[in-house]
């Protein structure tokens, strides 16, 4: 693993407002995480001939990924490896996987993103371990503006027990949402009670058939959740017949919302998804709630009671062992408070991309092509890209990332031109529902 050799933290003054402090071209660009988005854009900066860094939380590359390892991708190699990454690969010899097959997140991982992170031009420039925990400009907090855009970023890290204080030149933020998760809350705020039953409620999608065998088997799990995560969860967990019981909670107005476009949809592994579900439901083998809010967990001796509201009336829901919470995540700001932003209040995702991917303006998760103009914040040189620019929005696909930061890496490089022309080819990502007063109702 890199150790970062950076000057030590100073508790020095603030610079004053008539010192220009000018970031230097030889600061590197640093990079927030080394994700599929992250490593794309070490990638166009390698191919730019541009100083970076990136700072990677976990103790690989893909960390969040690895977690789902064992769920299989919507869509194909083709449009999961970045274009400029993968020449750099086949100069190395790589051999690029078969476009059209799906791979599970864990060959995305191993196949793609370890090799390109073992690239000598991106090895020497990864740090692994490290978490960022604040980010400003150099001498000056939120509320001063003189020299302002001149001013370098730093970013306070944290590695190995060592805190560190780097300066760059411009920041792109590739930290995405996996590792921030919603609570089941239908008000989506944390209680003490659900964190209180962090051992019996898991946020993601456990390997069931793996590593989570034994949680599960012989138990009753409620599934939480009306997305392609729930769907997953439950269809491996039917796996187990007469060895597990499911209830599957939702807020959605009725199960049918929950199988999407299933033949129609141009991404035919989602679709099969919807299909899958809608014959399990059928069968009548698992007990479906919906529209559920829950409001409260109560753990009993007989299990976890949940109550809530179902169709206009308070219940409490016989009790259950586990609860699997699928039930989307958000982006974490926290490290940019003294950054200035411009995010949407609703979907907390980059303010102009709002307008293109609220799902309460759009029914269908059509991506619509942008790059750094719209990306752009009014702190100069800051990016936030991949999931978390879409905040809390469930449209966004890889592709969609590569194109970002190839646009940003060219705006950076002073590339104008093809910063501006945004080029994202991609298949139509989903069957739009008629009823656009209703997102509920949507395939989303």
């Amino acid at each position: 693993m890199n150790q970062i050799q950076l000057k030590p933290i100073s508790t020095g003054c603030c610079c004053s407002p008539s010192e220009k402090v000018e970031p230097s071209k030889d600061l590197p660009i640093a990079i927030i995480g080394a994700g599929p988005i992250g490593l794309a854009a070490a990638a166009h900066l390698v191919n730019a001939g541009e100083r970076f860094i990136i700072l990677e939380s976990g103790q690989n590359v893909g960390h969040h990924i690895t977690s789902w390892g064992h769920v299989r991708l919507f869509s194909p190699w083709q449009y999961n490896v970045d274009k400029v990454a993968k020449k750099l690969l086949e100069k190395q010899g790589w051999i690029a996987p078969n476009p059209e097959e799906l791979p599970l997140g864990q060959e995305l991982v191993s196949n793609y993103l370890e090799p390109l992170a073992s690239l000598p031009e991106i090895k020497s420039y990864l740090f692994l371990n490290t978490r960022v925990l604040s980010i400003s400009k150099k001498g000056l907090d939120k509320m001063k503006t003189a020299n302002r855009s001149d001013a370098p970023f730093i970013l306070y890290t944290k590695q190995g027990g060592l805190s560190n204080r780097i300066e760059a030149r411009a920041v792109i933020d590739a930290t995405g949402t996996w590792s921030n998760p919603n609570p089941i809350n239908a008000d989506n705020i944390w209680t003490n009670t659900e964190k209180d039953l962090k051992d019996h409620i898991y946020y993601g999608i456990p390997h069931i058939l793996g590593s989570a065998l034994q949680k599960y088997k012989g138990k009753r799990v409620a599934v939480v959740g009306g997305g392609h995560s729930a769907i997953n969860t439950i269809l491996e967990l039917a796996q187990l017949k007469e060895d597990v019981k499911i209830t599957w909670i939702m807020r959605k107005k009725n199960v049918e919302s929950a199988y999407g476009g299933e033949e129609k949809d141009a991404l035919a592994a989602r679709g099969e998804l919807g299909s899958k579900i809608h014959q399990l439901i059928d069968s009548g083998k698992i007990q479906v709630f919906t529209p559920f809010h829950i409001h409260q967990l109560i753990k009993t001796e007989k299990g976890i009671e949940i109550g809530g509201e179902f169709a206009s009336k308070e219940m409490v829901l016989p009790p259950v062992d586990e609860i699997i919470a699928n039930t989307g995540s958000r982006p974490d700001l926290s490290m940019t408070r003294e950054i200035r932003l411009s995010i949407d209040t609703a979907t907390e995702s980059v303010e102009a991309l709002a307008p293109l991917i609220d799902p309460n303006l759009h029914s269908c998760g059509t991506v619509r092509p942008h790059g750094e103009e719209e990306l752009r914040q009014p702190e100069k040189g800051y990016y936030i890209v991949g999931m978390k620019s879409y905040g809390r929005a469930p449209t966004f696909l890889m592709a969609t990332g590569y194109e970002q930061v190839r646009s940003i890496v060219a705006y950076l490089t002073g590339d104008l031109v093809s910063a501006k022309n945004v080029e994202l080819d991609l298949p139509e990502t989903g069957v739009c529902s008629v009823n656009l007063n209703d997102p509920a109702s949507t395939c989303c």
